[in-house]
């Protein structure tokens, strides 16, 4: 396939981007900064400095959608709150509106959203038809795959990925905890019983590729089918890293470092992958510890 992906150099599109390759496919990344993406993707795909110069994607024939400023890097002042919502929508926007003028669209519309669409949804199992709790969390999802929806019709399938914690080698969330547990000084935080849905990168990747080749559409949560509370993540992180893991942060620290971004970390949601599973995809990680071995060693 020619494909055409956006947030390329992110987390999930770096590591999805030769997978992609060395199935045959041929990848175009669009990117603001041109010369940081040739330097992260080593110049092995095609690349584009926007999409306002283009009037259809008649040339392509799958769109992977993962743009979108990182929501856990600052504090939601109302601006940040804007920036994270339109550097989602506005692009997904975009890409909806050159695959309705095109006269041979793309098969497939793949975007990005995240198990954050429910809310803090406590200790109920959630699947793909759970009621959300709303807030800012869900506020920004459910727009953002309000949008990507648009774009569904006979001749293009939009999925659509609620995405929880990606464990990769470096980077994302788990690149945010490892400083601190490898030097023994990482553990619990907040009441430590808050789910956390996690994802191995390698699933992750295989998920994708597994949307973009069989006949699916609508929501799909991107999780291991085994998530864990914070406490249990915690414990296995240290024991992955060889290093204790019993320094508790008081939620009270983390809401006054954090401020209204404190329930990305406090709260949680313990989703499973009903959806991906019923359609027959097989994942690989199902420990956590083991995935956790494998990403950090």
């Amino acid at each position: 396939m020619n494909i055409l992906m956006t947030g390329g150099t992110g987390l999930i599109g770096s590591y999805l981007i030769p997978r992609l390759q060395k199935l045959g496919h041929d990848v175009t990344v669009v990117a603001r900064d041109l010369d940081k993406a040739r330097k992260k993707l080593n110049g092995h795909v095609a690349l584009l400095g926007g999409l306002d110069g283009m009037q259809n994607l008649n040339a392509f024939d799958a769109v992977i959608n993962l743009a979108g400023e990182p929501i856990a890097d600052k504090r939601w002042s109302d601006e940040q709150k804007k920036r994270l919502c339109h550097s989602r929508w506005d692009i997904t926007q975009r890409l909806v509106d050159l695959i309705k003028a095109s006269d041979n669209p793309p098969a497939v519309l793949i975007s990005g959203s995240a198990i954050g669409y429910y809310g803090d949804t406590g200790d109920a199992v959630v699947t793909e038809e759970e009621t959300p709790h709303r807030e800012f969390t869900h506020e920004i999802c459910a727009r953002w795959e309000q949008i990507a929806c648009e774009a569904q019709s006979d001749r293009t399938r939009v999925c659509l990925l609620r995405t929880g914690i990606v464990l990769a080698p470096t980077g994302g969330a788990l690149g945010k905890m490892l400083p601190l547990f490898r030097v023994g000084l990482g553990g619990p935080v907040g009441s430590g019983h808050q789910y956390l849905s996690w994802i191995h990168i390698d699933d992750m990747a295989n998920a994708v590729i597994w949307l973009l080749n069989n006949d699916l559409r609508g929501p799909f949560n991107m999780v291991s089918p085994y998530p864990a509370q914070n406490e249990q993540f915690a414990h296995a992180l240290g024991h992955a890293l060889h290093r204790p893991a019993v320094m508790h942060v008081p939620a009270a620290t983390v809401r006054l470092m954090m401020g209204e971004s404190a329930t990305l970390v406090l709260g949680g949601q313990r989703a499973l992958p009903k959806r991906l599973e019923a359609s027959g995809f097989a994942f690989r990680w199902f420990d956590l510890e083991e995935a956790l071995k494998d990403v950090v060693g």
